[in-house]
């Protein structure tokens, strides 16, 4: 039992008399000489209080301290979590996403995609090319 649960017990016991009385009805003192007496005379301490310790403490036992403490592994749970639901997000919504968690400096933005050109065919036959050649190079 606790020294708390016996005062308090102690006080229930107390005859009905000698209820606590409200500090400014105890005496009939009055002006200003009072309340200097008052000041200087040192109360002697209650027998329901004790200052050293604290109000509603409760003691804590340091292996539940540890257990409360300890690091989790939730990695099985969130695998599962994971695995469980397979809705694949639009394309259009992921790259949105990742849009905005990106910081707006150029060196955080990915390069930018340019589509390859294929090329098409020329535009030049064969003959045209033996023609250029005979007129500029003046090969029969």
């Amino acid at each position: 039992m606790s020294a708390s649960l016996l005062r308090r017990g102690l006080e229930l016991l107390e005859p009905p008399g000698r209820a606590k009385v409200p500090p400014g009805l105890q005496r009939g003192r009055a002006g200003p000489r009072a309340a200097d007496v008052a000041r200087r005379r040192k109360r002697a301490p209650e027998p329901g209080t004790n200052k050293a310790t604290v109000k509603g403490r409760v003691v804590k036992s340091a292996i539940e301290e540890y257990h409360k403490k300890k690091p989790v592994n939730h990695l099985r749970e969130n695998l599962q979590y994971m695995l469980k639901g397979l809705l694949v997000a639009d394309k259009a919504v992921t790259e949105q996403v990742l849009a905005q968690n990106r910081g707006r400096k150029s060196k955080d933005q990915p390069p930018e995609k340019t589509e390859k050109k294929n090329p098409k065919g020329t535009v030049f036959t064969e003959e045209d090319f033996r023609k250029f050649e005979r007129e500029y190079f003046g090969v029969p």
